[in-house]
């Protein structure tokens, strides 16, 4: 006996299909080629979840070090510093105050500077 496409596959096709939605060529028109396009797209997704966490972290970490040689300090001593002086800011929002807030910034890095003296 053979085996039917019963309303449960066709469902399932359609919603393989839905999200290939867009996509170039028989990714978006044929079942098999578009399952192969979704299941790599999640995987790329999940991946570029993890970079993209990585590329902020590299970005805040350049602004900091940028801030901090304003101030005669290199970034690795900052840290040190503020590690020293029990300062809880992370790297996001001290790259933020090092934008934003150059002042405020100023007085961070004097804390750094006190804690290393």
């Amino acid at each position: 006996m053979r085996v039917k496409g019963g309303y449960v596959t066709q469902r399932r096709h359609k919603k393989i299909l839905k999200m290939t939605k867009g996509q170039w060529g028989t990714r978006s028109k044929l079942f098999r080629r578009g399952n192969e396009a979704m299941m790599k797209s999640y995987w790329y997704a999940y991946r570029d979840r993890r970079v993209r966490r990585r590329e902020f972290r590299k970005l805040w970490i350049t602004r900091i070090n940028a801030g901090t040689r304003q101030h005669g300090m290199s970034y690795s001593q900052f840290i040190h510093g503020l590690k020293q002086a029990n300062v809880l800011l992370d790297r996001k929002a001290l790259a933020d105050l090092a934008v934003r807030e150059p002042v405020a910034f100023a007085a961070v890095v004097d804390i750094a500077k006190k804690a290393l003296a």
